[in-house]
């Protein structure tokens, strides 16, 4: 049954060799099946159920792309594995698909969604897509393409006098991750006002693809927030402010050493920043109203020196910790290069991998999106500074942007700077400042 009044997403995605060279492709159809966009790509060495999250969120990003944000789109793909975890059927059991499966799932809100699963014959469009980029990933070649051409008569983004989409249901994967599980009518899981066709229970394995499993190897991409596009007819709700301002000055920061969970205090010069970012907290147009920080004792100390200057109490939050950099803690990236060569290159490549003994980027992504939706949840509407480190802030902000893993090593945060991000509940995340330091000048 097809998306009527709405659109077609239909996705698919494989390796050769699971994993092997990998490639996905989507193709975007308005309801009387005209094709709209079409994405392909070959993504190097995966599996085939990382290959198929990534041709899912790419259908997902072009139906964005052609304006539909709020419209009815039915997803079809032939991996019962993806199709039944985006319904909240089957749990995320492996570690590398989690941030795949959120971010489809963010993308999955966006839209009133109908998960279906489809016999691999009638996805011959996408197959045909995801075989072209595997081939040429097997060549060994980069290889993309994408089209998106406007439809003959736009279909609405949300039709006149429907709800529009429900942005505080529970998230897709609300059971999938140990929430309470979404709500069930006559059998068929119902989640964000989606209803699920041609899915049927099972184990957690593909069977819906000849020859392919479930993955063994962690996948690259990353969530990101789960907010609209930033033109928005109207804001609905109050956005909640989170002002995220990075400690001061400590003896590693000073000699550029490696600073995760061993817990440093500021010096004098970091004491002053402290004070410098409180005073103009303090002032307008910030009007704070909460403090939360990581337990380390350089944010707490920059925390308490804004407490001071606005008179409110300072929360802890243990997911705004930095990153834990094991062995390599209080070593300089130079130290490392040398003594740790291989695994620091594995470290810099794929966000899955962490240091020895330590923790991987793709880990503190998770605990810093759970603490940031229990800050915008426990606080909406309100102005909140987070005093955090410098992989959370811009995990944060790459959050916001949804931009990919890689966005981190592009980013250049100041000790003690500020940046802000506004999320409202029923719209966009806005980034509105990065790395700002005037009151340290």
């Amino acid at each position: 049954m097809g998306a009527t009044g709405g659109y077609v997403v239909e996705a698919d995605g494989g390796s050769r060799g699971n994993p092997g060279p990998a490639g996905y492709g989507a193709v975007v159809k308005d309801d009387a099946g005209r094709v709209l966009a079409e994405a392909a790509e070959s993504i190097g060495t995966a599996t085939n159920n990382v290959a198929e999250y990534r041709g899912l969120i790419a259908g997902l990003r072009a139906l964005l792309a052609l304006g539909a944000e709020g419209g009815r789109v039915e997803v079809r793909m032939d991996s019962k594995l993806v199709i039944e975890q985006m319904a909240g059927r089957w749990k995320v059991k492996h570690e590398g698909l989690r941030p795949l499966a959120l971010e489809a799932a963010g993308l999955a809100r966006r839209f009133r969604v109908t998960w279906t699963w489809i016999p691999r014959e009638r996805n011959s469009h996408a197959d045909r897509l995801a075989n072209e980029a595997m081939d040429a990933a097997a060549r060994g070649e980069t290889w993309q393409a994408s089209e998106i051409t406007s439809a003959p008569e736009a279909v609405p983004a949300v039709e006149p006098g429907a709800e529009p989409p429900n942005t505080d249901a529970p998230t897709l994967f609300d059971e999938a991750f140990g929430a309470p599980a979404p709500a069930v009518a006559d059998g068929r899981t119902v989640t964000s006002g989606a209803t699920v066709a041609g899915t049927a229970g099972g184990r957690a394995t593909d069977a819906g693809t000849a020859g392919r499993t479930e993955d063994t190897a962690a996948g690259t991409a990353t969530s990101h927030d789960r907010r609209g596009h930033g033109w928005m007819p109207r804001a609905t709700r109050v956005a909640t402010s989170l002002l995220l301002l990075r400690h001061g000055q400590t003896p590693l920061s000073v000699e550029k050493r490696f600073s995760g969970l061993g817990d440093p205090s500021l010096t004098a010069t970091g004491l002053a920043q402290a004070e410098a970012a409180a005073l103009r907290l303090s002032r307008q147009p910030y009007e704070v109203e909460v403090i939360v920080t990581s337990p380390l004792t350089r944010a707490r100390q920059t925390a308490e020196a804004v407490a001071a200057g606005t008179g409110l109490t300072v929360l802890v939050d243990d997911d705004l910790r930095e990153t834990d950099f094991g062995a390599w803690e209080g070593h300089t990236f130079a130290e490392i290069q040398q003594r740790w060569p291989r695994e620091l290159a594995d470290w810099l490549a794929d966000p899955d991998v962490a240091p020895p003994g330590g923790e991987s980027f793709a880990a503190t992504a998770r605990r810093v999106e759970q603490a940031r939706d229990r800050i915008v949840k426990a606080h909406e509407g309100r102005s909140v500074v987070v005093v955090s480190h410098v992989t959370p802030i811009k995990m944060l902000v790459r959050f916001a942007l949804g931009a990919p893993p890689e966005a981190l090593y592009r980013m250049h945060l100041d000790l003690a700077c500020l940046s802000v991000i506004d999320y409202y509940a029923d719209g966009p995340a806005v980034v509105r400042a990065l790395n700002d330091t005037a009151h340290l000048s």
